[in-house]
């Protein structure tokens, strides 16, 4: 039943992103250049990431007790909609090349944040301690991803994305950066 929770996952971040802009498919799987220190951070986000889907796809959903039941399925479907929010506001073409719009006013990166939201929702309807290690280590490896692409964003926008990235926690308040 687990693989279940992953259809309105991959409906969001792949269907409902290709809807609004075919090209911003490809942007959203655009990986900076990497440093020789994040290159390794790359490879572990990707083998964590399949992990997590391997695990999502035999696991079951737990529904007792009730209160962790709801309390995950809280943080899925918040995921699940931050994700939405995200991939729409991602999708919309900026004459600067970076969005600044919609979530991306409280966050520098919001889709990070609504994959963790989702997976740890997943973890909870799961209870599963492998998913939620696996969790872990993609979330450390995406920070060094997210160290990179702020990097790359610096290079190619310049002191318009300084100012936004000033403004703008990397995460959320109070999780700047």
């Amino acid at each position: 039943m687990g693989f279940l929770l992953l259809i309105p996952f991959f409906l969001v971040r792949f269907t409902l992103l290709g809807a609004r802009n075919r090209e911003a498919v490809a942007k959203a799987a655009h990986f900076p250049p990497l440093g020789s220190g994040e290159r390794p951070a790359y490879w572990v986000y990707q083998i964590s990431t399949t992990g997590i889907v391997f695990c999502i796809l035999i696991l079951r959903v737990k529904t007792e007790p009730a209160a962790l039941f709801f309390l995950g399925l809280f943080f899925y479907l918040m995921g699940l909609v931050f994700l939405a929010a995200s991939v729409i506001d991602f999708a919309a073409p900026v004459p600067n090349g970076f969005h600044q719009n919609g979530v991306y006013r409280f966050s520098r990166n919001p889709m990070y944040i609504a994959y963790f939201v989702f997976f740890l929702g997943c973890v909870m309807l799961t209870r599963s301690l492998l998913l939620l290690g696996l969790l872990a280590v993609f979330q450390i490896s995406a920070h060094w991803i997210i160290l990179a692409e702020e990097r790359w964003c610096a290079d190619q926008f310049g002191e318009e994305y300084l100012n936004y990235r000033r403004q703008v926690p990397r995460y959320v308040w109070p999780f700047t950066g």
